[in-house]
């Protein structure tokens, strides 16, 4: 593919619901410019763009995907990001680098779930937006109603720019409304027809709040319009491709991806419509870091491939300057010098060696070795450094264990390799339960993220619900003798104590001496306390860690020959363990400050699964965008698959966030469970030992 200056290209985001068709639609794309010349399928597994083994497997994107392809001497590098909610991630990093999002709908579906999420995330970045109905022949399509949808849901200046001529299997054709022209499809090819007389009016209608809407931002053509002037094709061209870039209008676009039905006449439209990387706004940092020398280099990177057998596949686009391959350039990120080899043209699974990408163009570099997603590539003396992209925190855990010792083995690399590949993904190990946990976006995301290790690096993982980190505590005072005396041959052990312990709620742990007369001697007082600390963290219930305690050592009486520190440290231990016996000792469990957001059509339901949650709701009240916002605070059993809960609820809308707020005792009933279990897993540990 030859080089192409910055005002012939076009960066677009291929974004919207799963099933919506985005695959199906980039595929029609690259097919009908020559790009591929089999027009894949997605139940086949064969699309271009979804050539990943786990794509193929679970028949949905998972990654994002580079797909530049050539149309009348442009190149348009369309980004195809998954549709389903766990891998919005990815969403993320492809409308970061993009300069117009394509958003697809369903003409049966309309404005779903995943919809309204990548609508949002174009907001953050301020990217124009294009709007295609797709499956315009799918069996209750209806082009009006999803044209509606959009307006009443997501923008009121959205527009039909391009109208279908037919619908569900009488789908036949796509009116262009600017110009007048239409065609009809046979087998994909496009043949140039009049407007049907039935649809003449509708036409009529639909140019004339196209031209509302575009005169809007021209004064010299609102005269001409408003003095009743024809405008000229060319005039409204270039006011409708300003119009778009300034977000003031959202065009919309009518096809059939699978039937390849409006394919051409969309690619025009992307051609005309959708602004240049010269022409598309910036985020104001990156304006402000690039503005002031505009052929300095400033590459920005992201997305990162790691694979064994090729190394890793670095992602990124140039928004200023050259990137030339066997070159030096300075990661600004990092702070580090990093050499770059062979850059590449990326096309799905397959690259082609290029030698420069230039500002504007996407493309790739294999084997960088200090250079991670996020990072800006530039030049040492005055280097830019551009926004990095702020991924969503992770809302979902499992604990995951290797299977054998040689998957230990393998275990943090791989582990390390795939966070990389992956943002959204985390990776630590909880101190308290031990568990070592892999966070991410759902519950699906994390099967595949450990389907992908077992494929890409052998590694076998085994995932369980993650341990809840009890404690343990008492609620009354107690007093009890701890008495250790052991006779061996010489010297023997004697330490004798008297401990008394009472509640601390809130508190930790306290250790008080009360000893008076040196009947326990000044020395062995430590150990007294580490004995007591000790056995409060092999629990009383069912061995958690014990909390919210006083401990006072009161009395107790020692030998001149036989006491020693270890002597008196297992009297301490002793003397707290006969207290706790009579002290109530009762179970703990953590509890969250969840915040969760949602519509208000789903309030009544999410507030009724809270309660069955045990959850204490605090109170609600709306937030932007017609949301509702609920404070509750909920055990931490409860939330462990929250995340799955609340999507299905919610139908995806619904999002929510938790913090650590303390502990409260577990209900009697469902301590005797716990506290079963962890007795039950304690014998068949010294079972297996």
């Amino acid at each position: 593919m030859k080089a192409y200056a910055a005002d012939k290209i076009r960066n677009v985001a291929l974004v919207g619901h799963g099933g919506s068709g985005k695959t199906s639609l980039a595929e029609a794309m690259l097919f009908d410019t020559g790009a591929v010349n089999r027009l894949g399928k997605v139940d086949e597994g064969n699309t271009t763009s979804d050539y990943d083994p786990d794509e193929v497997k679970h028949h949905i994107s998972i990654n994002l995907s580079l797909l530049p392809i050539e149309h009348h001497e442009h190149k348009i590098n369309v980004i195809d990001v998954p549709g389903y909610p766990d891998f919005v991630g990815e969403v993320k990093a492809g409308l970061r680098v993009a300069d117009s999002a394509l958003l697809v709908l369903d003409a049966a579906a309309g404005v779903e779930v995943g919809t309204t999420i990548v609508w949002r995330i174009a907001d953050e970045y301020g990217l124009p937006r294009v709007v295609v109905i797709n499956k315009i022949d799918r069996e209750h399509a209806d082009f009006d109603a999803a044209v509606q949808a959009v307006r009443d849901q997501l923008s009121s200046k959205a527009v039909v720019l391009q109208m279908p001529i037919g619908q569900e299997a009488g789908f036949k054709g796509v009116i262009d409304v600017a110009s007048g022209q239409a065609w009809t499809f046979d087998g994909g090819k496009a043949s140039e027809t009049a407007i049907p007389s039935d649809l003449e009016s509708a036409v009529a209608a639909a140019r004339e709040k196209l031209l509302d809407a575009v005169v809007e931002i021209d004064d010299e053509l609102m005269s001409k319009y408003l003095e009743g002037e024809e405008i000229a094709p060319d005039q409204l061209a270039a006011a409708l491709r300003k119009a778009v870039a300034a977000g003031a209008v959202v065009p919309i676009f009518a096809t059939s991806a699978l039937t390849n039905k409006g394919i051409q006449p969309l690619l025009d439209g992307i051609v005309a419509v959708t602004p240049s990387p010269g022409e598309a706004p910036l985020l104001e940092a990156d304006a402000s870091q690039l503005k002031d020398k505009p052929d300095r280099l400033a590459a920005f990177v992201f997305k990162t491939i790691a694979d064994p057998f090729v190394g890793k596949l670095t992602y990124l686009r140039v928004y200023s300057g050259s990137l030339k391959g066997d070159s030096q350039v300075w990661n600004a990120t990092k702070g580090r010098e990093e050499r770059v080899g062979q850059l590449l043209s990326v096309r799905g699974k397959t690259t082609e060696p290029v030698g420069e990408i230039r500002a504007g163009d996407l493309g790739a570099v294999a084997k960088l070795q200090e250079t991670t997603t996020s990072d800006t590539l530039s030049v040492k003396d005055g280097p830019a450094k551009l926004q990095p992209i702020v991924f969503p925190k992770p809302i979902y855990s499992a604990a995951i264990e290797p299977k054998t010792k040689a998957d230990l083995d393998k275990m943090g690399n791989a582990l390390a390799r795939i966070v990389e590949e992956d943002p959204t993904l985390n990776v630590h190990k909880d101190a308290e339960t031990g568990d070592n946990l892999l966070s991410g976006m759902g519950e699906s995301h994390i099967a595949i993220a450990v389907e992908r290790m077992q494929r890409k690096f052998g590694i076998n993982l085994d995932i369980h619900t993650p341990k809840v980190p009890y404690r343990e505590t008492i609620k009354s005072a107690a007093k009890a003798q701890g008495r250790f005396k052991r006779q061996t041959g010489g010297h023997g052990q004697f330490g004798d104590t008297w401990i008394e312990i009472q509640p601390a709620k809130g508190g930790g742990f306290v250790f008080e001496d009360r000893i008076v007369g040196g009947v326990v001697p000044k020395q062995y007082i430590p150990a007294v306390e580490k004995g007591i600390r000790e056995a409060m963290q092999e629990g009383l219930l069912a061995g958690y860690p014990v909390i919210d305690l006083k401990a006072t050592l009161y009395d107790g009486s020692y030998h001149p020959v036989d006491s020693s520190e270890m002597a008196f440290k297992i009297a301490g231990s002793m003397g707290f363990k006969a207290a706790a016996q009579h002290a109530n000792p009762v179970l703990l469990e953590p509890i969250m400050d969840v915040t969760v957001t949602v519509p208000q059509e789903f309030m009544g339901d999410v507030i009724g699964d809270l309660n069955g949650k045990r959850a204490h709701v605090l109170g609600m009240e709306p937030v932007a965008g017609g949301m509702q916002e609920i404070r509750a605070h909920v055990p931490m059993a409860e939330m462990l698959k929250y995340a799955t809960d609340l999507r299905s609820i919610t139908q995806g809308r619904g999002t929510y966030s938790m913090e650590p707020l303390g502990y409260e005792e577990v209900p009697a009933h469902m301590a005797q469970k716990v506290i079963a279990e962890a007795t039950a897993h304690k014998k068949e540990e010294a079972a297996t030992h």
